[in-house]
């Protein structure tokens, strides 16, 4: 039985997967696919912009290949969780 760290590291892996074999490279997210990702799975995404997926885009884009691969999106998620880490210790 798998433990609820394992199970949450193969939704992430299946999330991306989900979304960057939408168009393109396989194993990486353009910006259209990171902004659908994004509005589809985060509860910030609803109220994000293209302007902001803009500028989000150029700060995971490490290799600036216009493109998000996966280690990219580990080091955003990791972001995230430190945010969301923040949050939760202020309530």
């Amino acid at each position: 039985m798998a433990s609820i760290l394992d199970e949450a590291i193969c939704s992430i892996i299946a999330i991306f997967h989900k979304y960057s074999s939408r168009e393109g490279d396989k194993s990486t997210l353009s910006k259209k696919e990171l902004k659908e990702l994004i509005q589809e799975e985060l509860c910030l995404g609803a109220k994000i912009e293209d302007e902001e997926i803009s500028e989000l885009m150029k700060g995971l884009d490490q290799d600036k290949d216009q493109e998000v691969n996966f280690q990219e999106f580990l080091a955003f998620l990791g972001t995230l969780a430190l945010l969301y880490n923040d949050l939760l210790k202020r309530e």
